[in-house]
């Protein structure tokens, strides 16, 4: 099967920058990176492929090479994207994504390039409809690997200390300088020097934590968020992984959500539809009271402004809407049954010609 061309993979063209090849890099790597789609594996073919050409096309002399022979063993010969695995390519590409200085893609890839991470830990939290309004602290029990007492790390003698094995290879073009993740070290940059009992080849002991999150109001059904190095700790000198929180939602036994609004659906009888009443309903701050006009007819919709879920990612807050249903009885005692005879004919008992009601969503 032919590769297709890293121009192409990247979304740039012949005549683009380094800058512009940097960024587009960048963004192909976020979209198909293996955190944001577990499992996968053609998402991490993508970013594998992106990888390998951001590695060709960011180096002047392979991309003059690639320019000129193409996919051709000639050209391929100073590649190497095309032996890389994730490890080689988190080593190769950190500078892409910032090893300090607040880098908003540092959470993702970890810190600078070579350097041990943690892996990431995911949980799943159910959140009631009256915590997710106000939000919530919650305290989670969670296993981690940590950091064990007595381990001490040294630097590795393999690499120096820079978790990368330079080599010079002899190309058409002349030599090139290639590098490759430490075999010994794996580009940790350093190894374990003491090792107690019980822990394991990285220096982590697994233990059970007491994690609190603050969850804040307006969160929804599948929403991951994320808590910085409260996952897997990595080992020396290593930063540790992030604990990913997925939101679930328990269902309301009355109210129900819609978006950042709220549904309740109430019935009244034929009586208090004609004549109106006032009525005392659940909210997401406790009761509410409303007044039912005379003549309400069924199928309104009466809107509580404010009354809804605040949006998690503004000041905005959503309403509750309260769906009016008039109850017909099925079961009428004889008695009852001569009173409404009474008004069978009555003029204000006949609908208007050709009324056909309100849709629902006119009365929004």
């Amino acid at each position: 099967m032919s590769k297709r061309d890293y121009y192409e993979i990247l979304g740039v063209s012949k005549t683009a920058t380094p800058e512009e090849i940097k960024k587009a890099y960048r963004k192909v790597a976020i979209k198909f990176h293996p955190d944001k789609n577990p499992g996968d594996k053609e998402a991490e073919e993508k970013f594998k492929e992106a990888a390998q050409a951001y590695e060709v096309l960011s180096n002047p002399n392979k991309r003059a090479q690639y320019d000129r022979f193409g996919h051709t063993k000639a050209g391929d010969g100073g590649f190497s994207g095309h032996s890389m695995n994730m490890e080689d390519i988190f080593s190769h590409f950190g500078d892409i994504f910032g090893g300090g200085g607040g880098s908003p893609f540092e959470s993702i890839f970890g810190g600078g390039g070579g350097q041990r991470r943690g892996t990431n830990l995911r949980i799943k939290l159910k959140l009631t409809l009256q915590e997710i309004a106000s939000g919530v602290e919650k305290k989670v029990k969670v296993h981690r690997s940590v950091n064990a007492k007595g381990v001490t790390f040294k630097t590795c003698s393999h690499c120096n200390g820079k978790g990368q094995i330079n080599k010079v290879v002899n190309t058409m073009l002349g030599q090139m300088m290639t590098s490759s993740t430490c075999p010994k070290c794996h580009g940790a940059r350093e190894i374990i020097d003491k090792r107690p009992p019980g822990v394991d080849s990285s220096g982590l002991v697994s233990v059970e934590d007491v994690i609190s999150i603050k969850i804040p109001a307006g969160v929804h059904e599948g929403m991951q968020l994320s808590m910085r190095g409260k996952g897997n700790e990595a080992g020396g000198s290593g930063v540790p992984g992030d604990l990913l929180i997925l939101i679930e939602e328990q269902e309301d036994p009355q109210l129900k959500r819609d978006g950042n609004n709220i549904v309740y659906e109430h019935n009244i009888s034929f009586v208090d539809a004609t004549l109106g009443t006032s009525v005392e309903l659940p909210s997401l701050g406790g009761k509410v009271r409303i007044k039912i006009e005379p003549g309400t007819q069924s199928g309104k919709i009466l809107r509580l402004r404010g009354k809804g879920l605040k949006d998690v990612e503004s000041y905005e807050k959503g309403d509750q809407l309260i769906y009016i249903n008039v109850w017909t009885p099925t079961k009428l005692t004889d008695e009852e049954k001569k009173l409404l005879e009474q008004f069978r004919n009555s003029e204000n008992f006949q609908p208007p010609p050709n009324h056909q009601g309100k849709g629902i969503f006119e009365d929004w």
